[in-house]
């Protein structure tokens, strides 16, 4: 099985949740967490990529130059991307991104429009960057013109082609018959994007999964724009129970949207959704009353609840058990 990557988009698309107003030491803070969590790429800039802040698509607080450098200063190990939509962005934007520290670029057009792609593929090829050919809005097409529009891609040079649901329409069986198709007909490696309008998110990564995709994008918290994105903490931890072998950290993903970018965005007025307590209950498999005791227990033993659920559901603690947690956490501190 691949190793699969992970692209977190929470400092592009999750910018059209604060109206492109990220500063520069937002995306630093940002960018440092999802790097310790061992994310494989971060997306960073306006929502509409490279020079979209216009007054068509809004105006950014900071220029996508500025952010990229920013990310790019305090990245270790992670990947810079930076989104570019032809007829937005140019070659010499892409160009300029390069020398920020940009490492990928995400060439994105309609799905049934990748000739429009060619120029843009071809040159960031040549100025060195890893290339990702982005299909948007792939509902709006049958198999057969994804799988043609694909294979334009990567005829252009493309290093990975993406399905993408910018619209969040798209259903398990349409996500598995184009994945399916693309990993069939092509040589280079396929990704999914995912948008959650139907709450479908994390479902249809899945199936991308499933089907030969071996790059796949979320965002903390699921931050992103319509519902929001694939989140990434709870595709981390799903493809950890799948056994996908992943270069991410669990918790560590959880705290990037928690400890990070939640105090960050409520500055904008929005809020993360609250999914990490029923994330970890879910992951560990236990009853959600044992939420509350496991944090109080927290709370006594100076122990991370997380752990104390983690290790209840290793037990196979039942209902009726919840005494058991402070047992655990007890345990747990001693051997610490």
């Amino acid at each position: 099985m691949n190793k699969i990557k992970i692209t977190d988009t929470s400092l592009r698309d999750g910018n059209h949740s604060v109206k492109h107003q990220f500063s520069v030491e937002d995306v630093k803070n940002v960018v440092k967490a999802l790097d310790e969590a061992g994310i494989d790429i971060v997306e960073v800039g306006h929502g509409d990529g490279l020079t979209g802040s216009t007054i068509n698509y809004g105006f950014s607080k900071e220029s996508d130059i500025d952010l990229v450098n920013a990310a790019a200063s305090v990245a270790k190990k992670a990947k810079i991307a930076v989104l570019l939509l032809p007829g937005i962005g140019t070659v010499p934007d892409m160009k300029k991104a390069y020398e920020a520290g940009a490492r990928v670029v995400r060439v994105a057009t309609h799905v049934t429009e990748a000739d429009i792609s060619m120029e843009h593929i071809t040159e960031a090829k040549k100025i060195g960057f890893f290339t990702v050919g982005f299909l948007m809005m792939a509902h709006r097409a049958p198999v057969e013109r994804v799988v043609e529009e694909a294979m334009k891609m990567e005829s252009y040079g493309a290093d990975v082609v993406y399905t993408t649901d910018s619209a969040g329409a798209m259903v398990p069986n349409d996500v598995r018959a184009k994945i399916s198709a693309l990993v069939e007909n092509l040589s280079i490696p396929v990704g999914f994007h995912s948008h959650n309008n139907l709450g479908l998110a994390i479902g249809n990564s899945l199936a991308a999964l499933e089907s030969g995709a071996t790059y796949i994008d979320g965002s903390l918290g699921g931050l992103g724009a319509g519902a929001g994105n694939t989140a990434t903490e709870m595709i981390v931890g799903v493809m950890e129970r799948s056994g996908y072998e992943i270069n991410a950290d669990f918790f560590k993903s959880m705290d990037a949207a928690t400890q990070v970018l939640q105090p960050i965005v409520e500055k904008y007025g929005v809020k993360l959704p609250k999914i990490q307590d029923p994330l970890m209950l879910g992951y560990a498999g236990v009853y959600s009353s044992f939420m509350l005791h496991a944090k109080r227990a927290e709370k006594r033993f100076g122990v991370d609840y997380r752990e104390i659920i983690l290790e209840a559901g290793k037990r196979e603690a039942v209902g009726g058990q919840e005494d058991w947690l402070y047992e655990i956490a007890a345990e747990l501190a001693k051997n610490k």
